[in-house]
């Protein structure tokens, strides 16, 4: 038996050399891989492999190992971002002499030491509230409503977390111009504020006395009614007088009157507790923690301050800590002095 190899595959074959008689020369093909080749045997009948031309056989390629694609990171998708909406809170009473002005310089300060972002409108032509915190703006309400200024142009940095948008006597010419609307005049401050006041988390509106077209801006501007009440019974005529007007806004708007602020509050005196007790019975939960008469909150503003910057550890400090924690609703907010850094609302003696 003599071996013969493939030149291909290198496949052994036996073969019996002695049955090709006197050839010298063969062609053979392996079963294996089908391919032809010529065998020359000598004269001692061994095997002498020759090429041939023949039809090359193609090996299939070899497997090549699978790949693997590395994990691609998810898409990042970016959702447009929602513009926060503002609690604005409007502080009006149609009398004079109420604290309105006070109550929206302290409420705004007490809510900037909280944290919060806060922007404070001044719509009374006397700009008191520029003059509380000893600002000087060059400009404010007047030439944003105007169209001279944008409202970036016109609001100021008064203290950290708080910004104030003044008011004065240029705006009894503005509520002229409002006046002579013909169509939309009440939403004049609205669309003013519209590309602004999302920056903020309250925007805080003091409001002249009286009852004028600029008024009615701001109430159909605000989403929240907070109404100073000082102790005495002409405050509760103009409380209700103010009340039946916000009541024919609501035919257009839905605003309401959520806050009722008593201020000067004398314990020492049986009128203004009878008052406040009157107010209890007829507006329930409106009703907030009574300001307590307080000299320094006359003071303070002498002095280009705030009532905390004044006096952290007065009275009116006290009070006006105790509303920032009824308006935010988070009585765990801490202002001023040790004297009413608790976490109790503040305790009016004898009422």
């Amino acid at each position: 038996m003599t071996i013969i190899v493939c030149p291909n595959c290198s496949r052994k074959h036996h073969a019996d050399t002695s049955r090709f008689a006197e050839k010298k020369r063969f062609v053979v093909r392996c079963k294996a891989c089908e391919h032809k080749f010529v065998i020359n045997l000598d004269h001692n009948g061994l095997v002498q492999p020759d090429a041939i031309q023949s039809k090359p056989v193609v090996q299939p390629p070899a497997a090549q190992p699978a790949v693997v694609a590395a994990p691609q990171p998810a898409p990042i998708i970016e959702t447009p971002r929602v513009p926060k909406t503002p609690r604005k809170i409007c502080v009006s009473l149609s009398k004079g002499g109420v604290g309105k002005t006070t109550t929206a310089v302290n409420l705004s300060a007490g809510l900037a030491m909280a944290g919060y972002k806060v922007l404070l409108i001044d719509t009374d032509t006397q700009g008191q509230s520029s003059f509380m915190l000893g600002k000087k703006p060059p400009a404010g309400l007047t030439e944003l409503l105007t169209g001279e200024l944008t409202a970036k142009e016109t609001i100021v940095e008064a203290r950290p977390n708080l910004w104030l948008l003044s008011g004065g006597r240029s705006l009894a010419g503005v509520k002229r111009i409002i006046d002579k609307k013909s169509f939309g005049s009440e939403w004049t401050l609205s669309e003013a504020m519209a590309e602004v006041d999302t920056a903020y988390d309250y925007v805080i509106i003091d409001t002249s006395p009286g009852w004028d077209q600029l008024t009615v801006n701001v109430l159909f501007y605000a989403t929240e009614v907070l109404t100073p009440v000082s102790l005495e019974v002409m405050s509760l005529h103009g409380l209700a007088e103010f009340t039946k007007n916000l009541h024919a806004i609501k035919k257009y708007k839905d605003i309401d009157l959520n806050y009722i602020l008593p201020t000067f509050l004398d314990t020492r005196v049986e009128q203004p507790k009878h008052i406040y007790r009157k107010l209890q019975s007829l507006y329930n939960d409106k009703v907030c923690t009574p300001i307590r008469y307080d000299e320094q909150l006359s003071r303070s503003p002498s002095h280009g301050e705030t009532i905390f910057e004044f006096l952290p550890d007065g009275d009116g400090a006290a009070d006006y800590a105790a509303l920032v924690r009824t308006i935010t609703k988070d009585k765990t907010i801490l202002l001023g002095g040790v004297k009413h850094g608790g976490n109790e609302e503040t305790v009016i003696p004898s009422l």
